[in-house]
């Protein structure tokens, strides 16, 4: 994601406020028009300032660490302030106030916000109001941008979920195997311009860890109980996945940890359709000692401890 404000002051986009101070200052000796006489020396000064005015402030920075460069239209920094500048005498500043508000004059067109896990309840709406393609002037963005957590298995079975945003319940589909950092778009349900049109809500995904499941890619892996006497000696055990129950069988002498691969019966590819695999790893588990009648812990005890 292209972020110009940064290359404005000639700074790293992991720059300190110090060091983006630091930078401010050099820069506006070097183009203050009282000490610059060069004919852009004007324009660079105001792009600085401007830049300056966003970066020093930590709620602007962080809406404009979030969407980049997608605040101007795409365009880098320096190319949409001149664009603006030289729209028969539309400020700059209202226009960056209006996007980012706050020091700029105007109020804040963008808050965070995300949903619960189970969709009841929302706690705010993002998306910004991003002005400027360079041609068509003013450019309002309707979308609502909002982080969604999910279950683990709703992530990789899919299935129907359902939130609530401003009082209205909303139904839509999660696509089985998606994963964090996804988003969703549900149409037709963002925000309404006065002409009429309507945005759309874009979900992120976060998708919640499963104590049960470690998932790779398209891969699932889950540990398992191997009662002693079926890992030393075989047999078969039942064993629960997310689609059916397994009976699996186990080989004489099953080692802990020893994997066993179940084809296709991991997670969807969104992209190919195709079925990743689960593993099942084995925990041994070893019965109580006291369990064992005295015979048997006398005759483990002299075949286990001999030298």
């Amino acid at each position: 994601m292209s972020k110009s404000l940064y290359q404005t002051l000639e700074v790293s986009e992991n720059a300190s406020q110090d060091e983006i101070k630091k930078a401010y200052r050099k820069l506006a000796r070097k183009y203050h028009p009282d000490v610059n006489k060069q004919k852009e020396a004007e324009e660079k000064f105001k792009e600085i300032n401007a830049a300056y005015e966003i970066l020093s402030d930590p709620d602007k920075r962080a809406q404009y660490d979030q969407f980049g460069d997608n605040m101007f239209g795409g365009q880098n920094f320096s190319d949409f302030a001149r664009s603006q500048g030289g729209m028969g005498g539309v400020n700059l500043d209202d226009i960056l106030s209006q996007i980012f508000g706050g020091g700029f004059g105007g109020n804040s067109g963008f808050s965070g916000g995300s949903f619960s896990s189970r969709g009841a309840g929302f706690s705010g709406f993002g998306g910004f109001n991003g002005f400027g393609d360079g041609n068509s002037g003013f450019s309002e963005d309707l979308d609502i941008h909002a982080q969604l957590n999910i279950p683990f298995d709703l992530a990789v079975l899919g299935g129907k979920h359902k939130i609530s945003l401003n009082g209205e319940s909303i139904e839509f589909k999660i696509p089985a195997g998606i994963d964090n950092g996804k988003s969703i778009r549900v149409r037709n349900k963002g925000k309404k311009s006065k002409s009429g049109a309507v945005g759309d809500l874009i979900l992120k995904i976060s998708v919640e860890p499963s104590a049960t499941y470690t998932r790779n890619g398209d891969n699932l892996t889950k540990s398992f109980d191997v009662p002693l006497g079926i890992a030393l000696f075989g047999g078969k055990l039942s064993v629960p996945t997310l689609y059916k129950d397994v009976t699996l069988k186990i080989p004489k002498d099953t080692k802990n940890g020893q994997k066993f691969r179940l084809k296709e019966l991991g997670v969807k590819n969104i992209k190919n359709g195709a079925m990743g695999d689960l593993y099942l790893q084995a925990n041994i588990i070893n019965p109580p000692l006291d369990s064992l009648s005295k015979p048997l812990q006398d005759m483990l005890e002299k075949e286990l401890l001999k030298p």
